[in-house]
């Protein structure tokens, strides 16, 4: 998107805004889809939780995606935007029992990665088809909050407990119908996650009725101008061989099934937030903006880099400024970055906003979070509102301080 556009926009709508451009959605979708063209049976399914706005659901959904969720709530959000339960896999972590079988019931893919829970749901539901989540032990992603695949991860069950899990399988005759891993986001080594393939394909070979492998996802994107990232073709060829290869002796043509979201959705998104003041101390020049980490958390979180320009003055002269936001905490965007010259009022863009940042937003500070607007066939798109004071309100409780303290009475 051009500045003139993404300016406009920023003046309709106001700010703090995020702006998402459903043609680099798309062309992402498309260029996974090509790398693995290989593969007869390909199913995408978008990470929910990386952007869960309906109208962007119904975008991918118009692509011919499924979904991924992680609670009964994206579920439910899935099947508003359109979905068909078949078109819904479901891998929580932690959850309860109780709240699977709600999921299981609406007929979604149920994914499951507790060898506890898998026993009690086989037990209670034999014939409900179940996808396994297994934990590779492999260390793979570009930071520890985003590693879930190594030894000390939470999610999965441990390929040592195999075992285990097949003595369950076999006990309550249970049917499996996928096997599935996610090792991390920002993968950069392919082979690394090649590697961690071959473990799958070799747990998949102890299920003689599955439908589809899932290999997750967690592909890396270009977060500055020289970035690395993922190289999905190269990607795609490899593992479509080694996939294509294992179909053959497994004896079945299975559907290879990922589950991208930060991929999808991450370069389709810009932050605008305009400049409240500029401040000079006696070492920095800080720009404040009119947000802060109750709208981006990513940079606060786990250190994550997003390229920040003014779009105000885009030809200006440069100087080094630290962006920063108006909580009432160290909540900075970025150190010294080199940015055009900033004046109070100018709108600074934060590229890579598509996702993971609208999704973690609050209402810390009892701020408002901000409107979304997707850019759609050359037209803006307003796709959720600004809050209000009213939302903050809305489910509070007021207690009636007014009428005196009741004595206790005597036991």
């Amino acid at each position: 998107m051009e500045n003139a556009q993404l300016l406009k926009i920023a003046n309709e709508f106001g700010s703090p805004l995020y702006v998402y451009d459903a043609d680099k959605i798309e062309s992402q979708y498309n260029r996974l889809t090509t790398a693995f063209k290989a593969v007869k049976k390909l199913k995408l399914n978008y990470a929910v939780k990386a952007l869960s706005n309906i109208s962007i659901l119904k975008l991918f959904k118009n692509l011919g995606a499924g979904i991924d969720t992680v609670s009964i709530q994206e579920v439910q959000l899935g099947l508003a935007a359109g979905f068909e339960p078949e078109q819904i896999i479901y891998t929580p972590n932690g959850v309860s029992l109780d709240e699977i079988e709600k999921a299981a019931k609406l007929g979604v893919k149920i994914n499951i990665d507790n060898l506890s829970i898998l026993e009690q749901f086989g037990t209670k539901h034999p014939n409900t088809p179940v996808c396994i989540r297994i934990n590779p032990h492999v260390m793979a992603g570009g930071n520890a909050n985003i590693s879930v695949g190594h030894i000390d991860s939470k999610f999965g069950i441990s390929i040592h407990q195999i075992p285990h899990l097949l003595r369950i399988v076999e006990n309550t005759k249970m049917s499996i119908n996928g096997i599935h891993m996610h090792t991390g986001s920002d993968i950069l080594d392919i082979d690394v996650f090649l590697y961690a393939s071959e473990i799958l394909f070799d747990t998949a070979k102890n299920f003689k009725n599955l439908e589809f492998i899932d290999f997750g996802s967690g592909f890396k994107v270009p977060y500055k101008s020289g970035d690395i990232e993922t190289n999905i073709e190269e990607l795609g060829e490899k593992l479509s061989s080694k996939f294509n290869a294992f179909c053959a002796t497994y004896g079945k043509d299975l559907t290879l099934a990922f589950e991208p979201g930060k991929f999808l959705v991450s370069e389709s998104g810009h932050f605008l937030t305009k400049v409240n003041a500029v401040k000079q101390t006696t070492s920095t020049v800080f720009a404040q903006v009119d947000s802060g980490f109750n709208h981006l958390i990513r940079p606060m979180f786990y250190g994550s880099h997003h390229e920040i320009d003014n779009i105000s003055n885009p030809s200006g002269r440069e100087r080094f400024y630290s962006v920063v936001g108006y909580i009432c905490e160290t909540d900075t965007f970025g150190n010294n970055r080199r940015i055009t010259e900033i004046n109070e009022g100018d709108i600074l863009r934060f590229k890579n906003a598509g996702a993971y940042c609208f999704s973690m937003a609050s209402n810390y500070n009892s701020r408002y979070r901000p409107a979304e607007v997707l850019w759609y066939n050359n037209k803006a798109h307003l796709i959720r509102k600004r809050e209000t004071f009213d939302d903050i309100i809305h489910n509070q409780v007021e207690v009636d301080f007014s009428k005196k303290k009741e004595k206790a009475s005597a036991v």
